[in-house]
């Protein structure tokens, strides 16, 4: 199918210690491992030759500097809406430690006490897909797991809990653009660029 209009590409952050131990990094600013570095340095090599009029990244220091490696850290502009989602009282635990307290948990349905909803996720992506889509050319968005994951969600107008079904892991590019007047996904978990390292960190907060 013939591609229609600008693309937005997706771009996770790479490999913390609490993304490859499977803690909800939500505000807490967790440097990239040196794993991590080399994953964000290979997406140099994958976004050489594309140009951009908006780049966009999440303020927390792991994004930042996977967008400074991947060599658009000068254009990058700083967005709050692209931080990671509020897990609240469950920050830094795994999936296991908060199923300890709530057997049947589910971060997409439930949400964080003390933190956000989906909902709320999925407001903070709307303001950011409305902003990319009055751009007049390609963006690329740097972020964390689970914000991108609602994003892709709101980007094909599924409800923000849908972004539950979207497997993210790290340094991976996603790509979402137009199919005529239709949003779409043109790849998803994109980790070629990566090497013996693809998927390394797995998905982030699971």
């Amino acid at each position: 199918m013939a591609k229609t209009g600008p693309e937005v590409l997706l771009l996770r952050h790479g490999q913390t210690e609490w993304s490859l131990n499977g803690r909800h990094t939500g505000s807490t600013d967790i440097p990239l491992t040196e794993e991590g570095c080399a994953q964000a340095r290979a997406l140099r090599d994958r976004l050489a030759g594309r140009e951009f009029v908006l780049v966009l990244t999440s303020p927390l220091g792991r994004a930042r500097e996977t967008a400074d490696l991947a060599g658009l850290g000068a254009q990058a502009q700083v967005r709050g809406d692209l931080v990671e989602w509020d897990y609240g009282d469950y920050e830094g635990m795994t999936t296991a430690d908060i199923r300890k307290r709530d057997p049947d948990w589910l971060l997409w349905r439930d949400g964080c006490p003390g933190g956000e909803a989906a909902e709320q996720v999925g407001a903070r992506v709307d303001r950011l897909i409305a902003e990319v889509r009055a751009a007049d050319g390609d963006c690329a968005l740097f972020g964390h797991g689970h914000v991108l994951r609602v994003l892709a969600a709101r980007w094909v107008e599924l409800a923000p809990e849908e972004g539950g079904r979207f497997g993210l892991s790290t340094a991976t590019v996603s790509v979402m653009g137009w199919e005529r007047e239709v949003p779409v996904f043109w790849l998803w978990n994109g980790a070629g660029h990566l090497g013996s390292a693809a998927g390394a960190g797995g998905a982030e907060s699971l």
